[in-house]
């Protein structure tokens, strides 16, 4: 596989050294850890000023994951009423019902989705940084 030629401008061939304490270099390495991408990434959209990705706790990771298992029930079950419903066997369940709690898990997961992951983050945002210049 060739490589792709990218423009000289986007080439990151400089190092920028800085210095951090012990405690300082800890904090980025969770951090970019937690932001899912590399300390060299995270230093660099901080610093330009780039949205940091949204991430997605493990709780809403596994209940998204559990939704969309129940879905798939909810999807045979639908699928099984309709075939009920042309045969002309007794339903299992409402055809109706079904729809509705399946538009309501759908409108569960888009939720889980967009939410933010850390309250945590968005109230140290709040609190002033010690290492900023005045």
């Amino acid at each position: 596989m060739a490589n792709r030629k990218q423009s000289k401008a986007l080439v990151r061939k400089h190092i920028f050294p800085v210095r951090l304490s012990d405690i300082e270099l800890d904090m980025i390495r969770v951090k970019s850890q937690d932001a899912g991408m590399s300390a060299s990434e995270l230093m660099r959209r901080n610093a330009l000023m780039r949205p940091l990705p949204k991430r997605l706790s493990k709780i809403s990771l596994q209940t998204y994951w559990e939704l969309g298992q129940i879905g798939n029930n909810l999807n045979q079950l639908v699928k099984a009423t309709n075939t009920a419903l042309k045969v002309g066997r007794t339903l299992p369940a409402d055809p109706e019902l079904l729809r509705e709690l399946l538009e309501l898990l759908h409108q569960c997961r888009r939720y889980i989705a967009s939410d933010d992951v850390d309250d945590e983050d968005s109230e140290e945002e709040d609190e002033e940084d010690d290492w900023e210049a005045d």
